[in-house]
């Protein structure tokens, strides 16, 4: 790689701050503690990727180590970070569509616990709506129509409102805008400027990055830039957007990201029996093992072992398709 001047981690900002057509694009590589000090209590933290693909895992596990408190967790579809954070009181309210593993894990048992004892707040929207909302952060636009939860339940409980459209007079739906504090994100690769690209599905990523007031990357591997301009058009965030940039391998797992390496439904396993024997003390005794005692993302893999993380690079490539 060229050389390239490192920058100081920029400060937390309000507000994305506007950037002059000919302001020269700056090294915004840094470490996952400094990235997490861009994350405030009280913030709504968009997350990236979907369930438990691409998730930005090392990143998570760096903001519960951080010690933040009352997070509002919003994402697509998500997995047990929910319980993770709200056992560890770092989050009091979940924004989503989904909250579970997955069907063969059943009923995410201390999220339900959590939600129906009052203890944490749940909004609930379709897929689809959360990301419109995410859409119309992104366009500078307070809401979006969408006909999706017309004659739904939803309607009421999410906080959507309906109305006449005013060119057709058809009754649709519209959904307020969501506007992130900060949006995490992990991709394939990125440059030190923070311009980064995504194998496989993008999910909601380009939607809740340009949403949100500050953009924390984490990446597979940091390339030359040379390497993102060779392949320009699969660039999913730009540079100009993103304030942090932070290598991190295997920095989705034990979530998969594609082609690398797929997720470890044995890891799940040990996570759904502890909280299926000894609920929310089984989350603690999970963060225990797999956060405390490590003290680090790296300590993580170190116990998770370099066995497995190759097993599960093998099983990603039998299951690609490149």
């Amino acid at each position: 790689m060229g050389e390239i001047t490192r920058s100081e981690p920029p400060p937390p900002a309000d507000a994305r701050r506007p950037i002059a057509d000919d302001a020269p694009p700056v090294d915004k590589r840094t470490t996952l503690a400094e990235a997490a000090g861009l994350v405030r209590d009280g913030d709504v933290v968009a997350i990236g990727g979907c369930l438990y693909s691409r998730t930005p895992w090392a990143m998570l596990l760096e903001l519960l180590r951080a010690g933040k408190r009352e997070l509002t967790l919003a994402r697509s579809l998500m997995c047990y970070e929910a319980e993770l954070f709200l056992v560890r009181e770092a989050s009091t309210k979940l924004v989503t569509s989904w909250v579970g593993i997955g069907l063969p894990w059943g009923i995410p048992k201390v999220f339900r616990r959590y939600v129906e004892g009052g203890r944490a707040a749940y909004e609930e929207w379709s897929h689809l709506s959360l990301g419109l909302r995410f859409q119309a952060a992104a366009m500078g636009v307070p809401f979006l129509p969408t006909t999706s939860l017309l004659g739904s339940d939803l309607l009421s409980l999410a906080g959507a409102k309906e109305m006449d459209c005013p060119f057709t007079g058809r009754r649709v739906a519209v959904v307020p805008e969501l506007t992130p504090d900060v949006a995490l994100v992990h991709v394939h690769r990125a440059d030190p400027f923070g311009n980064a690209q995504v194998d496989g599905a993008t999910y909601m990523d380009r939607e809740i990055a340009a949403a949100a007031r500050r953009v924390v990357v984490t990446a597979e591997e940091i390339v030359d830039p040379s390497v993102i301009v060779g392949q320009s058009d699969r660039t999913l965030i730009p540079h100009f957007i993103v304030d942090a940039v932070v290598e991190v391998p295997f920095g989705s797992y034990p979530h998969e990201c594609y082609g690398l390496y797929e997720a470890s439904f044995e890891h799940f396993d040990e996570y759904a029996a502890l909280v299926e024997a000894k609920g929310e003390e089984g989350v603690r005794e999970y963060l225990r093992t797999y956060l405390d005692e490590p003290g680090s993302f790296e300590g993580f893999l170190d116990r998770v072992g370099a066995t497995t993380l190759l097993r599960q690079q093998r099983r990603a490539r039998e299951l690609s398709v490149r």
